[in-house]
């Protein structure tokens, strides 16, 4: 089990480091560059005077080193280029003398940059904004997780009844609504005049400092509802081919109660595939969050992802970006390692 989690973690490791390269690639383009240049300079720029902003700033080093003083293994480049002799370069901060740029301020070190829009540090930026979806993803988790297992279990205990086919073409809608179609539905319905069932009265900007009943649930219900769908078949399905194996037949041959083969024998083998498809989710719910917050007015770590590609803020992209491939790999790995535990025939092999 202990070479199993090792092999996963340097698997782990090394497509972390192949993704944020490619990440990095891209954010560094030299549109992009030349974007940022004229955002932060002078729109009416000339072409000598952006490479010269890029060049003090040092983005004109080669992509290889760049990306190493992104990571912090290589030391950072440190230009004495403005009219007033200030120092230029990623470790310099906004008020900061010469002598106390430090060599080394990559990710390793904790230092993820300075944002271009929101002019603070990234890391509290990234802190504050995803602490806000880490709460709008939990109650999402709660309520997508135990509804589709409720709905996956009861369907798959009777299979072909009219309550199979009800909570089954029920998953099917649930599942083929997009978030963006079914947030302005509920928008439309529950909160604006159009309609009148005025049932949601709080703005969901509000719950990011009290979040309550009113101005939480929709956005919680927009997310959840469509991963629900796809976990409930999912449940079904295993609970249906669960309930024809041979050792439940043997337990209702020998009088054992419904209620008890359904828990004590059913279940636990039933979730051994959704577990994993529940596990999937969590990167899902961060593309999710996205549509959901833009949509909702929720700034959390969607809303931000949306702010800094829109305005080219490419420090703030690039964390952005890391957080949302190590949440992907560590959901990986923790759902092969639960599968493990889950299944005793992978466990023992």
């Amino acid at each position: 089990m202990g070479m199993f989690i090792l092999r996963r973690i340097g698997v782990m490791l090394l497509t972390a480091l192949c993704l944020t390269f490619i990440v990095f690639w891209l954010t560094n383009l030299q549109p992009n560059l030349e974007k940022l240049a004229k955002n932060q300079g002078n729109f009416r720029m000339s072409d000598e005077q952006v490479e010269k902003w890029l060049d003090d700033r040092g983005y004109r080093q080669g992509i290889f080193k760049r990306y190493g003083e992104w990571l912090g293994v290589v030391p950072s480049q440190l230009n004495i280029a403005d009219d007033d002799g200030r120092a230029l370069g990623r470790c310099v901060r906004p008020g900061m003398d010469v002598a106390d740029v430090p060599n080394f301020c990559g990710v390793l070190q904790g230092e993820w940059g300075f944002s271009t829009v929101f002019k603070d540090e990234i890391s509290a930026i990234i802190a504050k904004r995803l602490g806000l979806t880490g709460k709008l993803m939990a109650w999402v988790m709660l309520l997508m997780v135990s509804g589709a297992l409720v709905m996956g279990i009861l369907a798959g205990m009777r299979e072909g009844s009219r309550l199979d086919r009800t909570l089954s073409t029920a998953s099917i809608v649930s599942t083929a609504t997009p978030e963006y179609v079914s947030g302005v539905i509920f928008i439309v319905i529950f909160t604006s005049s159009a309609v009148g069932l005025k049932w949601f009265k709080g703005t969901a900007t509000s719950a990011m400092d009290n979040a309550n009943f009113e101005n939480f649930f929709l956005p919680v219900l927009t997310i959840a509802l469509y991963g629900m769908g796809y976990i409930a078949r999912m449940t079904r399905a295993s609970m249906t081919e669960v309930m024809t194996a041979q050792y439940i037949r043997t337990a209702r041959l020998k009088g054992v109660s419904f209620a008890n083969i359904v828990l004590k024998h059913a279940l636990r083998n039933a979730l051994i595939a959704p577990f994993t498809v529940i596990m999937l989710q969590i990167p899902w719910l961060l593309n999710g969050v996205v549509i959901v917050e833009t949509l909702f007015n929720y700034k959390g770590f969607g809303w931000v992802l949306v702010q800094a590609a829109g305005n080219n803020d490419i420090e703030l992209l690039l964390a952005v970006s890391v957080v949302s491939v190590f949440v992907v790999l560590m959901t990986q790995l923790i759902s092969d390692i639960g599968y493990v535990f889950l299944n005793p025939r992978i466990r023992l092999s």
